[in-house]
Formats: C-alpha cells, structure tokens, sequence
C-alpha cells in the first residue's frame, strides 16, 4: 500500500521525475560548483529526498568542458567521503534558465554573468549559494584554484554548511508536507 502511495504521489521508483532542480554555477565548473553538486547530492540523499530532488553543476565559462573537477577538490572531498570522478565539467546552456528552479552563483562575478544571460521571466531563480549559509557570514564562496590546499578544505566546508541548509530550505519552501521516500 505505502509503495502504491508513494507512486502515486511521486514519490519513488526508478521512472519518479523530481520536484525541484538545483544548479550550482562558477567560473569554469572545476572546483566550487562540482564540490557544491556533490555535497549537495549527498546532503539530498542523506535527507531521503533524492528521487525528489536533482541537481547539476555548470560554468559561466566554456575552459574546462569534458574535464574532471581539480584534482586537489576531489582529493578533499574524497577524504571526508565525496566522490567526484563521474562529474565532468560543462557550460552554462540557455536551457538551463528555464530547465532548473534555482541556479545558484558561487560569487558575484558569476551572478553578473548569469544575470546577463537569463531571460527576465526567470531571474527569481538567480541566488548566491551562501546566502543558505548558517555559520559562515561571507557573501560569497572563494575560488581556491590559485591557492593551496587549504583553500579547497575552507570552500568545502562552507559548502557543506550552505548545502546542509539549501536541502532545508528546499523541504520547507519546496517539497512542502511531502513525507520523504524510506526507501534510501
């Protein structure tokens, strides 16, 4: 009965569409955006809501389409449990303006970019990704790849901070009532 239930609100099943379609933006896809997909994906999952949720990551720039994410943010994620290797770097589409309900910006550089580019009628779904952010008071998740590792553990962990209060938001403002899938 509760698999019936489930398929019929949606809830479940290979075939399910999601309910809410995130993307993640930076300059060239390769270390903020790709590590936010994935914290996020697993926050999602985490929350039982992956079946109703999807989310992607793209670049405002075309440099790293077809690569990997930096080789130092899948290091970093890797050691706290992140798998980044299926992930391959790709552009920004002018489909993705009307495909996705949020489309977040790691910085303000990038928003202006999106913002350029994003038809009117969907410019509510322009956000800066921090703005999610609970413990951390900057506007904006800085670009690590000129730095050292560190910087990768830093935007990791705001990431993981935004994310955890992104997949909140979306259960509240989202999802509404919806009882999360049991099945994980």
């Amino acid at each position: 009965m509760r698999a019936l239930l489930r398929s019929v609100l949606g809830l479940g099943g290979a075939d399910a569409q999601p309910r809410v379609k995130v993307l993640f933006v930076c300059m060239g896809n390769l270390c903020r955006s790709p590590t936010a997909e994935t914290v996020f994906r697993h926050k999602v999952r985490e929350a039982g809501l992956g079946p109703l949720v999807h989310c992607a990551s793209a670049g405002t720039h075309d440099f790293h389409v077809g690569s990997l994410p930096d080789g130092r943010a899948r290091a970093v994620a890797q050691k706290r449990g992140y798998d980044m290797s299926k992930l391959r770097g790709r552009h920004v589409a002018d489909e993705d303006f009307e495909r996705y309900d949020l489309i977040l910006s790691m910085d303000r550089q990038n928003m202006e970019s999106l913002e350029k580019r994003c038809p009117s009628e969907h410019r509510d779904k322009l956000r800066m990704l921090m703005e999610f952010s609970r413990r951390n008071t900057l506007a904006e998740v800085p670009d690590p790849y000129y730095g050292s590792v560190k910087g990768f553990e830093i935007v990791l962990d705001m990431l993981e901070d935004a994310c955890g209060s992104l997949v909140e938001y979306i259960r509240e403002r989202h999802l509404g009532d919806t009882e999360a899938p049991t099945d994980r």
